[in-house]
């Protein structure tokens, strides 16, 4: 894939809520680098813009070690340069009845919650050799554990419950991993943010 650089001022206007965030690691995050190469991705992370009722901002929306949290997606890209990549949800509006609003209102309702520690261990196991000949594939979005959600464990179920589209079909929204996201066609890649 052909990377499109964008500084942060021209590209905020095209930066719409319920859009992906992907992150790549940094040069020195180990466990951010085992992420990537469990899952067959450039990526290690995964937001969703939710853009600010005050300030008419966009923040990012994210499930992080220490819980979920909003924060300014200006400072996230000041933190990470050209590593963010912005994914369009609902490229061409081929899904009618997603919700861009409600995904969004879903996804910032997850921020309160703890880290779902559980659920991230759950899938890392089935990445051990041998695990995967002995458990079948996980592909009910019904069966949910009730525990706090990782990543992008939150940004599909926000997609899915309150937006109305499963941007991953066939496979369970607790199992869902940010490279599982970068390769739906519910999402398509828009550009590089650098500051």
């Amino acid at each position: 894939m052909q990377r499109t650089l964008r500084r942060f001022g021209p590209a905020y206007d095209q930066i719409r809520s319920a859009d992906l965030l992907l992150f790549r690691p940094q040069w020195w995050a180990l466990h951010s680098k085992l992420i990537c190469v469990a899952g067959r991705t450039d990526y290690c992370h995964a937001g969703m813009v939710g853009w600010s009722r005050f300030y008419r901002t966009p923040n990012c929306l994210e499930m992080v070690a220490g819980g979920g949290r909003e924060i300014p997606l200006a400072q996230q890209v000041e933190w990470y340069p050209g590593l963010i990549d912005v994914y369009q949800a609902n490229p061409e509006n081929r899904w009618p009845k997603f919700d861009r609003v409600a995904a969004a209102a879903a996804m910032r309702r997850f921020v309160t919650r703890r880290y779902g520690w559980w659920n991230m261990l759950r899938v890392s196991l089935l990445h051990l050799p041998f695990v995967r000949l002995l458990v079948r594939p996980e592909t009910d979005d019904q069966i949910e554990s009730g525990r706090s959600p990782f990543c992008s464990h939150a940004v599909v179920l926000a997609d899915r419950i309150a937006g109305g589209v499963d941007p991953v079909p066939h496979l369970a929204d607790r199992m869902t991993e940010p490279g599982d996201l970068a390769r739906s066609p519910f999402f398509k890649y828009a550009f590089t943010l650098v500051p």
